[in-house]
């Protein structure tokens, strides 16, 4: 069962901004898209969806800088990881860098932040509080406190668990990329010449990916005094002129923020100029930094983040929250595909009728988003996803499920919580009796959902079927949901 576009109606109109912005091009051939899922790019090669195959070198860093450099219409796609593979381990953790490479990634976004003995840190606060276990300014604290400081998990959070992970410094994330990938360096113009020493005293400078949107004459000085530096430029409406401010000495890519598609620096003919000498970088993480055209808005349906963006808007390198996607996504064209005979259960698509179809504790739909006017249920919008939220003990939802083999399902559901524990759920079917509590993990953020196992399993015979989910009221409750899955796992 595909997510329904008809009930997500949150973003949908982002499908329709190829035409809207007069950005459809002609089919035989897309800028940054190769010949299409069925391609054949030489004996041996990948098959690519979007993007070509990238240029040979000797080490996966190699091939990343130079693709980097390729601004033809058939240069490979790149993946920046936000904050390195936070899902995996702490953000802007070395072991987020190398699982960012490990799954694709040709670069790894970090923060930099200078301690008060002047070492640069890989932090992306001003203060240690919300990622380690420690409080304060990273200013005011010396090297040897900051190597005191645990990371806590993913995103950090107060109620995210302490790791063993401690705070790197930029050398030794430059060390790790040396041969691995490239790194962007945000929040490191403020202190350009410290990160240039680390780079240089690392040889890694071909690594290191400078940005700011600095007054274009300050970044002509420092990349005049520092002739190898890579420079990519971030661009809203209140600094277009900037492009051509750089006159023939374009950097290699520029960062192209906009909240709305109505922007100037969103207007195709600029792209189109744009996309001639740089690469158009495009951040998917939110709703506000790509008109809505999100990572989750993606997963639903890549017209709606990704495709538009590569299609009407040139983008050649994605800064994502969700790497493993992305790169399945340019592989096979599609953005959250159904494992092979399971079935999908949106979480705003449950049956109508308080007390009959579902219970909620107050009749207000505290989400905010009007899907299904007159009921209770609270449906929200984040960037992109459209899940139920404030669930809370006492409350239950139920839903149509229809399977087309019999067999026995396990059952899984994409939620997200900051909270530890987040609350807990059952489930049964055709009113039959509830399952074991299932505990939902804290995924450190309210907006990034994860696909959580339940353990649960139950025998479904082909054809219709009902499934409740139901919150203890004994049991603090906090998060939302996505979609519930049921994938086979034995005839």
């Amino acid at each position: 069962m595909k997510r329904s576009l008809v009930s997500r109606s949150a973003g949908i109109a982002v499908s329709l901004v190829l035409v809207a912005t007069g950005a459809a091009l002609a089919a035989d051939r897309l800028p940054g898209q190769g010949a299409g899922p069925d391609a054949d790019w030489g004996t041996g090669s990948p098959v690519f969806a979007f993007g070509g195959p990238g240029r040979s070198g000797g080490d996966a860093a190699e091939r990343a800088y130079r693709d980097l450099l390729d601004h033809g219409p058939d240069a490979k796609i790149l993946t920046a990881a936000h904050r390195g593979q936070w899902r995996d381990a702490p953000e802007n953790s070395l072991p987020a860098f190398r699982a960012a490479f490990d799954r694709g990634a040709e670069l790894v976004e970090t923060d930099i932040q200078l301690t008060k003995d002047g070492v640069p840190v890989l932090m992306h606060d001003t203060t240690v509080d919300r990622t380690t276990d420690g409080v304060g300014a990273v200013a005011d604290l010396t090297l040897a406190q900051i190597e005191q400081l645990r990371l806590k998990e993913g995103l950090g959070g107060a109620q995210a668990a302490v790791t063993d992970e401690r705070v790197p410094t930029l050398e030794e994330a430059m060390k790790l990329a040396r041969n691995q990938g490239l790194i962007n360096l945000d929040k490191g113009w403020s202190s350009r010449e410290a990160v240039w020493d680390v780079l240089t005293r690392t040889g890694t400078v071909r690594n290191g990916l400078f940005k700011s949107d600095a007054p274009v004459a300050e970044v002509q000085s420092f990349r005049a005094t520092h002739p190898d530096a890579v420079y990519m430029h971030m661009i809203t409406d209140a600094n277009i002129g900037d492009v051509d401010g750089f006159g023939d000495d374009q950097p290699v890519a520029y960062e192209v923020n906009f909240d709305s598609t109505q922007d100037a620096v969103a207007r195709r003919p600029f792209l189109d100029t744009l996309a001639r000498h740089s690469r158009v970088w495009s951040n998917t993480m939110w709703n506000g930094l790509s008109d809505h055209m999100t990572d989750e808005a993606s997963l639903t349906d890549p017209l709606r983040g990704w495709e538009a963006l590569v299609r009407g808007f040139h983008t050649s390198v994605f800064q994502t929250d969700d790497v493993e996607k992305v790169e399945s996504w340019l592989r096979t064209g599609e953005g959250d595909p159904l494992p092979h005979g399971a079935v999908r259960v949106q979480a705003e698509e449950f049956l109508p009728g308080e007390g009959t179809g579902y219970h909620d504790n107050d009749t207000v739909n505290a989400g905010g988003l009007g899907m299904r006017p007159g009921e209770g249920v609270d449906i929200s919008d984040a960037d992109g996803n459209v899940r139920v939220s404030w669930m809370r003990g006492g409350e239950w939802l139920t839903y149509d499920v229809d399977v087309a083999r019999t067999g026995t399902y396990t059952l899984a559901a994409r939620a997200s919580s900051p909270y530890s524990p987040a609350g807990t759920y059952t489930v049964s079917f055709d009113g039959g009796a509830q399952s074991a509590r299932v505990a939902v993990r804290n995924t450190t953020s309210h907006n990034k959902e994860v696909l959580q196992p339940s353990g649960v399993e139950q025998r479904l015979t082909a054809g219709h079927h009902v499934l409740r989910i139901s919150l203890p009221a004994d049991t603090y409750q906090n998060w939302n949901l996505d979609y519930l899955q049921l994938s086979p796992v034995r005839p």
